[in-house]
């Protein structure tokens, strides 16, 4: 899921590629409420930059990791390089603790003695399986943790990438079953049944870390921040200084385009967004995208270009914008509207109509004509 870099070359232009292509960006503000200007800034000596922002501390860094752009802008005179050091040790952890990749990560053991044996992990490590295992029952499969089999076999992302023989992805499909997870509370171990099988945080990782940032800074006595994971998973936690919600800008699905759609407020809360734009290739015509769907080993092809969750937490978000989108505008509008936390949602289809569930339609606001609400 997440892999280190080769080189600083590497890791510059994938910085580039990915601040220019973020799918949701924060706004600070409209442009009448827009101090960013005015704002005296200095780093430093750990990494962050200090700023004064309407009159209040904030201390703003970047991070690389989980293969993407993390940035992480704290509000309030409490906030010091302390906190900066303690997320990015935070983030580092649950980077190679998740990942099935990294040789010393706990994610990669338990891959590795697939059909073998149990795995001892940590709390956090057991945590995080437990509850993909959870979203994966209650979407009947369709977010599935051991999809890993899949991901690695189309590759998408990884260039060369290609439409793999059927047998190839019906030998995939075998292996991907959350059911054949073992999981042992007691004895704090996970076991995979079947040799071959591999476990993949990818559709949670990072919602799972966005809540465990915001939980660290409610702790500390901070309850202003933006927690952006790659533009894919933001955290508006309490409001901006002023008292005033935070101001999103939501990116046309179309990076070629560059331009927003729209704009939404927002306070307490979390956007996550997946759609078949981040990653993908063509072939014959065709766009395979990286959302992979379980039940046929493809990347869905069911009219949807992009889904964006708003929810409470990050984890939840992350799960249900893989699994809500391959259920289907239909299906997974049904599905959004039956829960019962408040989880709200808009989907994108292919001819550019918005579909949004009852309570975000009136929150969203639309600035590119080329889309136009359906419902």
């Amino acid at each position: 899921m997440f892999k280190n870099k080769k080189s600083a070359l590497i890791l510059a232009a994938l910085v580039i590629v990915i601040v220019a292509a973020v799918g949701i960006w924060l706004a600070l503000g409209s442009k009448g409420d827009d101090n960013s200007s005015n704002t005296a800034a200095n780093e430093n000596s750990g990494g962050a930059t200090v700023s004064e922002e309407g009159g209040t501390k904030a201390l703003s860094q970047t991070y690389y990791i989980y293969d993407t752009v993390v940035n992480i802008k704290v509000f309030g005179d409490k906030a010091t390089q302390q906190n900066m050091d303690d997320i990015q040790q935070l983030l580092e952890r649950m980077d190679t603790e998740f990942s099935r990749t990294k040789e010393d990560g706990e994610l990669y053991a338990v891959n590795q003695a697939a059909g073998k044996e149990a795995v001892t992990v940590s709390d956090e490590t057991l945590d995080v399986v437990k509850q993909s295992l959870k979203y994966a029952e209650e979407m009947d499969g369709l977010f599935d943790p051991t999809i890993g089999p899949l991901v690695d076999l189309w590759a998408i992302g990884e260039g060369g990438e290609h439409v793999p023989d059927q047998a190839d992805i019906d030998a995939a499909k075998s292996l991907t079953n959350y059911k054949d997870v073992i999981i042992d509370e007691a004895a704090k171990t996970i076991k995979l049944a079947k040799e071959g099988m591999v476990l993949d945080m990818g559709g949670i990782g990072k919602g799972y870390a966005a809540d465990r940032i915001a939980e660290y800074l409610k702790e500390q006595g901070l309850d202003s921040a933006m927690i952006n994971l790659g533009g894919s998973s933001i955290i508006a936690l309490g409001n901006k200084p002023n008292g005033s919600p935070w101001n999103i800008g939501l990116q046309d699905p179309d990076q070629s385009r560059g331009t927003q759609l729209g704009t939404i407020k927002i306070s307490d809360e979390v956007i996550d967004a997946s759609g078949v734009y981040e990653r993908f290739f063509m072939q014959d015509g065709v766009r395979y995208h990286h959302i992979l769907d379980p039940r046929t080993g493809f990347p869905s092809q069911n009219g949807l270009k992009s889904i964006t969750i708003m929810s409470p937490n990050a984890t939840d978000a992350d799960a249900l914008s893989t699994g809500v989108f391959l259920m289907g505008l239909e299906e997974g509008m049904k599905y959004l509207e039956s829960l019962p936390e408040k989880v709200d949602a808009f989907f994108i289809t292919d001819d550019n109509k918005i579909y949004a569930t009852s309570g975000l339609k009136d929150r969203l606001i639309l600035t590119d004509p080329t889309y136009t609400f359906a419902n």
